[in-house]
């Protein structure tokens, strides 16, 4: 026999185990805030533009045709600046304690498409470490592309800047906590219907009909015992008086 769960059933089981999801969500949320604010450590982003542009000429065709090829140059370029060639002196100016490799893994070159600008994105835990990242990064390569390339084509549009009060971009407590909140919704729910589908007793008379799929044919009422009543000092006070008056008058017949 095929067993079909309607709607009404589905929402039943919902609505018993309300608590449990509702828990569930509250502490995936509660765990997920916890961790964003006391065990991740933020981190700080900064960043400088470079401007990739060719000298001016009077002609209007020669001028489109240096644009094309600096636009062409600028993936060139977004290599040649996370290159050791460039990060090494990098961190040797700053005197960082880490590796081109490790200083590679922090900075983010992108430009929009056919733009001739060059975003140059630095992350760390230390927002005035990033400034100081991103517009060394610049500079030296703007100094060494003139040798490694021959051109005199690239120069440093705006500088990173240290804001006053500079919010980090990871984490993001409230998107970690968004989708905890999904996660711990979705675990509420798989463990109402896990507890359900696991509860195999029988509750009702319509559940013997469902499960056996037989007709019912009597119910027997529960059957309370009462209690007995004992008797009260009292009572047997005054049965014990009785007897005994019995008893006294059947003497005095006696005598």
């Amino acid at each position: 026999m095929e067993e079909t769960i309607s709607l009404q059933d589905l929402f039943k089981t919902l609505k018993k185990n309300l608590g449990i999801i509702a828990l569930t969500t509250i502490l995936a949320i509660t765990i997920a805030g916890a961790v964003s604010f006391l065990f991740l450590t933020p981190i700080y982003e900064n960043s400088t533009q470079i401007l990739v542009n060719q000298e001016q000429t009077e002609a209007n065709q020669l001028m489109n045709q240096n644009i094309q090829a600096d636009l062409q140059l600028i993936n060139t370029y977004s290599v040649i600046i996370k290159s050791p060639a460039v990060l090494d002196q990098v961190i040797a100016e700053l005197n960082l304690n880490e590796t081109a490799e490790e200083l590679n893994e922090k900075i983010i070159v992108n430009n929009a498409e056919n733009s001739q600008v060059v975003n140059v994105v630095v992350r760390d835990e230390n927002p005035g470490l990033a400034v100081e990242i991103a517009n060394t990064t610049a500079r030296v390569f703007e100094k060494d592309i003139k040798e490694l390339m021959n051109v005199d084509n690239v120069s440093i549009l705006s500088a990173a800047v240290l804001k006053d009060n500079p919010i980090p971009v990871e984490p993001n407590p409230i998107v970690y906590m968004a989708i905890a909140a999904v996660v711990g919704l979705i675990l509420g729910v798989g463990i109402a219907f896990l507890r359900e589908y696991l509860d195999t007793s029988m509750k009702t008379e319509q559940d013997i009909e469902d499960i056996l799929g037989v007709p019912l044919l009597g119910i027997i009422s529960p059957i309370k015992e009462e209690a007995k009543m004992e008797s009260s000092p009292t009572t047997n006070r005054r049965k014990r008086g009785t007897v005994n008056g019995q008893e006294e008058t059947a003497t005095g017949n006696r005598a």
